[in-house]
């Protein structure tokens, strides 16, 4: 379990550094779409009109990026904007969840030596000191041949299956 779990870690972390490595991207924050063209460029919508570069999302929608190039040849960036946007919705980005998790280890790890040392026991480098019998309280201890431990008599015993111990040698 711990193995899978690390090896998801790992693949989150990768996926958001290849991510940000694109050139244009799109952003969900909250309610709020944005978009980033690989370079400077207006940012056009599937009607044709000129959209803002962060509007607020109300539908899918196609949009583009139309900029000049260093030869100066016109480039076009498509993008398609699809996703759930609500006000009061919170992205957990990948390093975010990473930060949570090493806290919350880094966090136990400490809790748990905080416990040993208060627990482990306090010795003084000599031996042990017996520790006294405490005395015994009043009354006097029963009579050395005593009725209670008496040995049964035979006589007396019940004759039942289980009542009697077979000891067969041989």
């Amino acid at each position: 379990m711990g193995v899978q779990a690390v090896l998801s870690i790992v693949l989150l972390f990768v996926a958001t550094v290849m991510a940000s490595t694109k050139k244009g991207y799109v952003e969900f924050w909250k309610d709020e779409v944005t978009l980033t063209c690989p370079d400077v460029g207006e940012i056009i919508d599937s009607t044709g009109k000129t959209a803002n570069s962060t509007f607020k999302y109300t539908k899918k929608g196609h949009y583009h990026c139309d900029y000049d190039d260093d030869s100066g040849s016109k480039i076009r960036y498509m993008f398609y904007v699809e996703g759930k946007a609500c006000e009061n919705c919170f992205e957990l980005n990948a390093y975010l969840l990473l930060m949570i998790i090493l806290v919350d280890i880094l966090g136990t790890i400490i809790l748990m030596i905080m416990i040993y040392r208060c627990t482990k026991k306090k010795s003084s480098g000599g031996p042990p000191q017996p520790s006294k019998a405490p005395p015994r309280s009043g009354g006097r201890a029963p009579p050395v041949p005593s009725p209670d431990y008496a040995p049964l008599n035979p006589q007396t015993r019940a004759q039942d299956t289980y009542s009697t111990v077979v000891n067969r040698m041989g």
